[in-house]
């Protein structure tokens, strides 16, 4: 018996050194991998080991994109003109930013709001009022606190989702358009008591770089909004961005798990509102110079709840696309209609085919794709990226 043992320990060893003399050469000559046993499996299973992990080349992409997405924005200023930073870019990052704040009320969180303006309004005139009377105070410090008190007054109109949703609270938050433009209309300390009631953009400087010019507001704006982006995509996907998405879905099954559904709507209404603020800081800023109460009106709040429409609900990307086509869409029509008809048109007709198209576009897009322009893009991308010319 044990003399069986011994040449049964011997053999598996002879067998073990072989299997390690193979191994060791086709590793050694790839060559001899046809030739080996099983070769074509084995030599599958090596080449399969020796590709890239597609995580790794998704992250070599995605960096290089966002190396030449940044390289580009860096270079705009160089390559557009001044017409297009002021009157294009700036007002695109700046809806863009409050379309975020709405998209994060509305879309993640599933509350219906339409006082997105109404928090834009306070967000610059707090943002005034923190520069003029505070002395020495930075630009982008004031920026911050005009949004933090356009968070809380988010949050205090927001209290009624508590206990009311749907067309209710609708309602409760268009009262928030209406109260905030009465207030800073009949209270002269907001304006610091300027007779027509309108504020001016303070001295517009970071770190004692002047930005008065075209390309520095085009360079403020981005210096806010880029971070701001980041950061709201972190948030939606993270623990906080979960328990919106679970409060949108089914608020009761959200409680029953656990999820605390009342603070979940409270923060929603005070992040979304600071976005907004700080949108409205750089919309009176960057882009107009000035305003008043009445600028930033209720159509102002139809606006940005149809760039979150048109771009994409629940989409951080969304926002951009839809800004972007809010902005450029009457330029083009404009052009268009001039093209077509040899002159220039009435501003009047073209206002009202704006309005025809933007409403056939929501509509079209809440049937068809509720998820937006950024979704029919992300879809043609994909297509694009799989395409393959067929062999003849």
């Amino acid at each position: 018996m044990s003399s069986e043992v011994t040449v049964w320990s011997s053999s598996s060893n002879v067998s073990e050194d072989r299997e390690t003399e193979t191994v060791d050469r086709i590793s050694s000559d790839p060559a001899a991998l046809a030739s080996a046993p099983g070769g074509g499996s084995e030599s599958a299973d090596v080449r399969a080991r020796a590709r890239v992990p597609r995580s790794v080349l998704r992250a070599a992409v995605r960096g290089a994109a966002i190396v030449v997405v940044v390289a580009l924005l860096a270079s705009l200023p160089l390559l557009v003109t001044d017409y297009v930073l002021s009157a294009i870019l700036v007002p695109v990052l700046a809806l863009a930013l409050a379309g975020i704040g709405q998209n994060l009320i509305t879309g993640y969180a599933g509350q219906l709001c339409v006082g997105s303006a109404a928090f834009m309004s306070v967000g610059a005139f707090a943002t005034y009022d923190a520069s003029s009377h505070v002395h020495g105070l930075p630009l982008l410090a004031s920026f911050a606190l005009g949004g933090v008190v356009a968070g809380l007054v988010g949050v205090f109109f927001g209290l009624p989702s508590l206990r009311i949703r749907g067309f209710y609270l609708v309602v409760s938050t268009l009262a928030a358009q209406f109260f905030v433009v009465w207030l800073f209309t009949k209270v002269g300390w907001f304006s610091d008591y300027s007779a027509s009631g309108v504020i001016t953009a303070p001295r517009l400087a970071v770190a004692g770089f002047d930005l008065s010019s075209p390309g520095g507001h085009y360079w403020l704006s981005l210096l806010v909004v880029a971070p701001l982006t980041v950061l709201g995509r972190n948030l939606v996907r993270g623990r906080l961005g979960r328990s919106w998405m679970a409060v949108r879905d089914m608020e009761t099954a959200a409680a029953v798990v656990g999820v605390r559904t009342g603070r979940a709507k409270l923060l929603a209404f005070g992040i979304g509102s600071f976005y907004c603020g700080v949108a409205g800081a750089l919309w009176a800023f960057a882009y107009l110079g000035t305003v008043e109460p009445h600028g930033l009106d209720l159509d102002r709040s139809f606006q940005v709840l149809f760039i979150v429409i048109l771009g994409g609900l629940g989409s951080i990307a969304g926002p951009f696309v839809g800004a972007a086509f809010v902005i450029l869409f009457p330029v083009a029509l404009d052009q268009l209609g001039s093209a077509l008809v040899g002159g220039s048109v009435d501003p009047g007709l073209l206002q009202n085919a704006e309005k025809i198209i933007f409403g056939a576009l929501v509509i079209l897009l809440l049937i068809k794709q509720p998820a937006g322009m950024a979704r029919l893009l992300q879809i043609a991308w994909i297509r694009i990226s799989r395409w393959r010319p067929r062999s003849a």
